[in-house]
């Protein structure tokens, strides 16, 4: 690209509400709340640690989050062209290589963000961000991949997130207990990410991409993510039982049986149902995680 064509695009500066756009909001909230959680199982106290809170929500949410959703804009913009041509990117609205230079400013901030929460913070963040840009980027690219694709989103969205919440709220490395949870947690989210491939079955059939969905079937991958999602439960509660947090084991343990309900109905027909799914059992899901995070804690 010659020098006069990247000037032409810096001088184009995009519109904030394009680039807000570009970073996609709704897409936020899953790691603002498993940070949450890890905020309320590590039992310290919040009105001593504010501002680690705020910065924190900030930094799992609209900073590396914003990052991730950017990079993969970017990197999916020639299929977007043709499925969503009035993306920020393919519109022109973003243009040139404006993506590029806000997924690196935003890799930066997190990263000196995370620097003033303690070195664990670090270490997540540059998991996070390497999930992030590795997810969509060659030469990794995990998206085709029905496996490593939704393992990646899991990992960042529910596990890398709560343990951030938790470091930052013990000044350190969190409780063994914890850091198991969050990673059966992350495990039972690879099921939430696979129900998201169903929508887009034809679309990854022509594109390459690998999703269980077009590797398995639909019935098939909707029966392994119920699975999994409803194993990573059971492991939860075992273990909320095992430390003699009743409860906590037993708000868990109620919403996973409604879950369960709800999957009957899901494998019917999962391609016309995880919407819905997403909806009633998914936010099961999250409730059951922070009804643990509270039992860890010691609220409950």
């Amino acid at each position: 690209m010659s020098d006069s064509v990247i000037s032409s695009e810096l001088v184009r500066i995009p519109a904030y509400r394009d680039v807000l756009e570009l970073a996609k909001p709704v897409t936020w909230f899953p790691p603002m709340w498993a940070f949450m959680c890890g905020v309320v199982s590590s039992g310290a106290s919040i009105a001593d640690n504010w501002l680690f809170l705020f910065a924190g929500i900030a930094l799992t949410g609209p900073i590396v989050c914003g990052t991730s959703q950017v990079i993969n804009d970017y990197c999916d913009r020639h299929v977007d062209a043709i499925n969503e041509p009035n993306r920020p990117i393919p519109s022109g609205r973003v243009p040139g290589r404006w993506p590029v230079w806000i997924a690196l400013i935003g890799s930066a901030i997190s990263l000196a963000l995370a620097a003033a929460l303690g070195p664990w913070v670090v270490l997540a963040t540059c998991v996070a961000l390497f999930c992030g840009w590795a997810y969509s980027s060659p030469p990794f690219r995990f998206k085709r991949s029905g496996w490593l694709g939704p393992f990646v989103c899991a990992l960042s969205y529910e596990g890398l997130s709560w343990f951030t919440g938790a470091s930052v709220m013990v000044g350190g490395l969190p409780s063994t207990t914890t850091l198991i949870i969050l990673l059966l947690y992350s495990l039972g989210a690879h099921g939430i990410m696979t129900l998201n491939d169903f929508k887009a079955v034809e679309g990854d059939k022509a594109t390459g991409l690998r999703s269980l969905p077009v590797t398995m079937g639909v019935r098939n991958a909707a029966l392994f993510a119920c699975f999994i999602m409803a194993l990573a439960q059971v492991a939860v509660i075992a273990i909320l039982y095992e430390q003699n947090l009743m409860l906590s084991a037993a708000i868990v343990g109620l919403f996973t049986l409604l879950q369960i309900g709800l999957m009957v109905r899901l494998v019917g027909d999962p391609a016309k149902l995880a919407p819905w799914y997403n909806a009633t059992g998914v936010s099961l899901y999250v409730f059951g995680m922070l009804a643990a995070a509270l039992g860890l804690g010691g609220y409950i």
